[in-house]
């Protein structure tokens, strides 16, 4: 990489974008980059760093920048469009991730569902013994001088990870998803493949899912899980309203009893890949022990809050698997309360492939609303509504506005989940307010 030239990120709230931006600021590079005007999330920790976000305009571009291109965008993006025709270089993000890649020990995080967790949990614990960089879904990212290690997010959607040669690949899981470009789950398999083709010296894959056994590969592949069948096994699983404990066993080798403040069974699959990853690094089982202890977790992952007497949860799951994950953690945490789910299904082609797969799994709260489908940039219409999938949930699926949120006012005492990939925390947002209303109208 070069130091004397800036690096223009067309896209740099993208969660991934924003990570990157933030490690190469961190590696002393000149990082500046563009987007829109609207307030996500991820912008606050480019502004606490000092790093510009403009709005799209070709006129921000100049002689003698890079340009990092999100994965949003083609050429006939009007910054990107300016810098070929003044002959810049124009790199992907997954590009750039690649060169930071070759500098360390890379680890990869892919599958369907799990990689932002487990990404977050390993980036902890081993930045916690060893110099690491570390890139997360959330937009989290810290590029370290003389990193050991680097921990990355690798995403499968379009094969962006099909750029990545790890020395580790962790897989979650496969899942068909984003059927909007892969045509089944073979191709999803196959697309994991070449992953695990380009991969150096090893795959952690969890054992329970049947599409990541059928993985090929001359290097050694570590499954984890609880059945008996894994390298790395959860034995004596204790789950509570603080937690969950466990033992964890290497080939019938007792490694150690662990303790982690998470929850759901998911939680403690994501936990036995960052200890297997670190059993075969070397690294001490007691370190780790500690640091999964301490682990705060990632943005809009399981984020919950107290406002009046209702919990509120913001978590990201849009499929059908990390919805039932979801539920699973609140009901694991709060087991007598009453849970209240309210999705924002995300894009038209997920929720036409996916229609009973998500009610089937809505289901199991108590309660269900549903909001108008988050379409996105490749996708802003489709053949299908909430209110289809609301005609399938026995458990409610009325929908909602953010102008009207009063039908969550007849819950007290309980659990409501936001989840979605969209704008869900737009809602959120309108619920709490509400609640803060009519408490003062009741003083």
């Amino acid at each position: 990489m070069n130091m004397d030239t800036t690096y223009f990120f067309v896209g740099i709230k993208g969660t991934g974008m924003s990570a990157l931006a933030l490690i190469l600021h961190d590696k002393g590079y000149q990082v500046i980059g563009s987007d829109i005007d609207k307030y996500t999330f991820t912008q606050r920790g480019l502004e606490q760093e000092g790093i510009d976000i403009l709005p799209f305009d070709s006129k921000n571009i100049k002689p003698g920048m890079t340009i990092v291109a999100g994965n949003a965008f083609d050429d006939d993006q009007v910054e990107i469009a300016e810098a070929k025709k003044i002959g810049l270089e124009v790199l992907t993000y997954p590009e750039v991730v690649e060169m930071l890649v070759t500098e360390t020990t890379g680890i990869a995080v892919a599958g369907a569902h799990g990689k932002t967790s487990t990404t977050g949990l390993l980036s902890h614990v081993l930045s916690s013994v060893a110099p690491t960089s570390y890139l997360v879904g959330d937009g989290t990212g810290k590029g370290t001088p003389d990193a050991r290690f680097f921990v990355f997010e690798a995403d499968e959607y379009r094969r962006h990870f099909a750029a990545y040669h790890p020395d580790y690949t962790v897989m979650t899981n496969i899942d068909f998803d984003h059927p909007d470009y892969f045509t089944g789950i073979d191709d999803v398999c196959a697309a994991f493949q070449t992953l695990a083709d380009q991969t150096n010296k090893a795959i952690f894959a969890w054992g329970g899912d049947k599409n990541l056994r059928k993985l090929k590969s001359d290097l050694p592949v570590y499954y984890y899980g609880i059945e008996d069948d894994n390298d790395f096994q959860a034995k004596n699983i204790k789950r509570s309203t603080s937690g969950s404990t466990f033992d964890v066993y290497f080939r019938g080798e007792s490694l150690g009893t662990y303790e982690i403040h998470m929850f759901g069974e998911h939680n403690i699959l994501n936990s036995l890949a960052v200890i297997a990853v670190a059993y075969i690094e070397a690294i001490d089982q007691r370190d780790v022990q500690e640091h999964l202890l301490t682990f705060a977790g990632v943005k809009r992952r399981f984020t919950e809050k107290k406002v009046e007497d209702m919990i509120i949860i913001d978590d990201y799951a849009h499929h059908p698997h990390e919805i039932k994950a979801t539920i699973d953690a609140a009901r694991q945490q709060y087991p007598n309360k009453q849970i209240i789910a309210v999705f924002q299904p995300h894009t038209f082609s997920r929720t036409i492939a996916l229609m009973d797969e998500f009610a089937e799994t809505l289901n199991l709260a108590d309660k269900v609303y549903l909001t108008e489908i988050f379409s996105s940039i490749r996708e802003t219409n489709g053949s299908v509504s909430a209110a289809d999938l609301g005609e399938k949930i026995t458990k409610g699926g009325e929908i909602l506005s953010v102008e009207n949120m009063s039908p969550l006012l007849d819950y007290h005492d309980g659990v409501v989940v936001f989840m979605g990939a969209g704008d869900i925390q737009k809602y959120e947002i309108a619920y709490e307010r509400l609640l803060s209303e009519v408490k003062l109208r009741k003083n």
